[in-house]
């Protein structure tokens, strides 16, 4: 007869934490996208991070969870009113996974899953901001993610870890969220950009990341939220769990040397952008096989994820579409890297789950053929085709309604401005004084003093905004 149902305090510990580093996350990326962005747009990239985090955390609770993790309908998605917001789940029973054999699941309350799988879709939808960075209207961005959210991630969540078509019929891998969250995401972005248009002045004028040690910070802390990422993804304290963390380090390691080494060998200067996105880079290819292979293995994917997408980024100045912040070039082609390795590398003996839970195989180079390559490619092939449509006409018709592109000349004055009526850095006097906070510190005076200073009427020489981002 089976026990009573119990809740385990360890595997919810380690959930709890888990969710709170993956919530760090989007605050990270803010930061992360907020560098990489002119200084002009750097609140309005911010704000459509922290804005996903308000929105999607809502819908997730309301239906979301219920679309992605309720009973499978048919295959696409799950029951809308299985878990839907208004309903409560607080019983002893009311535990993820339990079956009327195993009453205690994996011994973690419901609402401990449903808030970890709520900020996967928080930053999922983050992510696309960063292709159109400087000229989306705030408005459309909303309207943009409930709208995606709603059709594209809820759907593609059910399918890949729900028991819809990909993991259940399909049989592929992904760990973490290589399909479901990165080339989802990726290709959304590209629709979305395609749709909004170039930036003014892109690609003749050079736009420079604004605040490299912004860059940094949020590279940090999307690294150290990747853990709750990845090994959280495992939901239970064991072995595997040691394995997906284990492997998150090695690969993002290796992908900063492989980013920095292609820089290297192109320009003889490995840079600190470089190095942060080579980060993400490794970061983002981990995500699905990180549970499913072996530590060699993860190094040796860190080394090309980093090296292909540091190349991969040029590709938008050969194929004419301006993704602001490199998402296609990190996030798509290193979701994919990611996924595919698993039709290479992936090995029971490492984890059990893949054969016995999923139904996959082992990759290529372990005995089991091309059969779970095929898997992998096709997985990823359905969730680009849709993610990429979707996207395309809901942003065409919120272009087409309201309106999804700024005008030009709120574009060339600053979209922070136009949009939030703010400014990210303000250098005027704090006490109503004359000269700029420069002077005031007694910066750039004879004498390095402000006393009888005056500024002259007109600057000698006009100011590129480049260098100040």
């Amino acid at each position: 007869m089976p026990e009573a149902p119990t809740i385990d305090g360890a595997n919810t510990t380690w959930l709890l934490v888990s969710t709170a580093l993956v919530l760090l996350m989007t605050p990270g990326l803010a930061l992360f996208y907020g560098g990489l962005n002119r200084a002009k747009g750097v609140l309005n990239m911010m704000m459509m991070s922290f804005s996903a985090i308000g929105l999607i955390s809502i819908l997730w609770w309301f239906y979301g969870f219920s679309v992605a993790f309720g009973t499978d309908v048919n295959g696409f998605w799950g029951d809308p009113g299985a878990y839907l917001g208004t309903k409560t789940f607080l019983a002893e029973t009311d535990l993820w996974g339990a079956t009327a054999e195993n009453p205690s699941g994996i011994g973690v309350p419901l609402y401990v899953f449903m808030a970890f799988q709520m900020v996967f879709a928080v930053i999922t939808v983050a992510l696309i901001s960063g292709a159109i960075a400087d000229r989306a209207k705030f408005a459309g961005w909303l309207l943009f993610a409930f709208g995606w959210a709603t059709l594209v991630y809820f759907p593609v969540a059910h399918w890949v870890w729900g028991g819809g078509i990909i993991g259940a019929d399909i049989h592929a891998l992904d760990f973490a969220g290589g399909t479901a969250v990165h080339i989802n995401a990726g290709a959304a972005a590209l629709a979305v950009a395609l749709v909004l248009g170039k930036r003014l002045g892109w690609p003749r004028e050079g736009m420079k990341p604004h605040n490299i040690p912004l860059v940094a910070l949020g590279a940090g802390l999307l690294w150290f939220g990747w853990f709750g990422f990845n090994a959280g993804s495992e939901l239970t304290v064991d072995s595997v769990a040691g394995l997906a963390f284990i492997n998150t380090q090695l690969a993002t390691a290796a992908a900063v040397l492989g980013w920095i080494a292609v820089e290297w060998v192109k320009t003889r200067k490995p840079t600190m952008v470089g190095a942060s996105s080579g980060a993400v880079a490794g970061l983002v290819a981990i995500t699905p096989a990180c549970g499913f292979i072996a530590p060699w293995a993860a190094v040796l994917l860190g080394i090309v994820a980093g090296a292909v997408c540091a190349l991969a980024v040029s590709l938008k100045y050969k194929l004419g579409y301006d993704d602001s912040l490199d998402v296609v070039g990190v996030h798509f082609v290193g979701g994919w890297i990611g996924s595919l390795w698993l039709g290479l590398f992936a090995t029971n003996s490492v984890n059990a789950a893949i054969s016995d839970v999923v139904g996959a195989s082992d990759g290529l180079f372990y005995g089991g053929g091309a059969t779970q390559l095929g898997r992998q490619a096709l997985a990823g092939l359905i969730v680009t085709v849709w993610s990429f449509g979707i996207a395309w006409v809901l942003a065409f018709v919120i272009e087409k309604t309201i309106g999804f592109r700024v005008k030009g000349e709120d574009e060339v004055e600053g979209i922070d401005i136009a949009e939030h009526a703010e400014s990210s850095y303000d250098l005027s006097p704090a006490g109503g004084g004359t000269g700029s906070a420069f002077a005031m510190a007694g910066i750039g005076t004879p004498g390095g003093g402000t006393s009888g200073a005056k500024p002259p009427a007109e600057p000698a020489e006009t100011v590129s905004e480049k260098v100040a981002g």
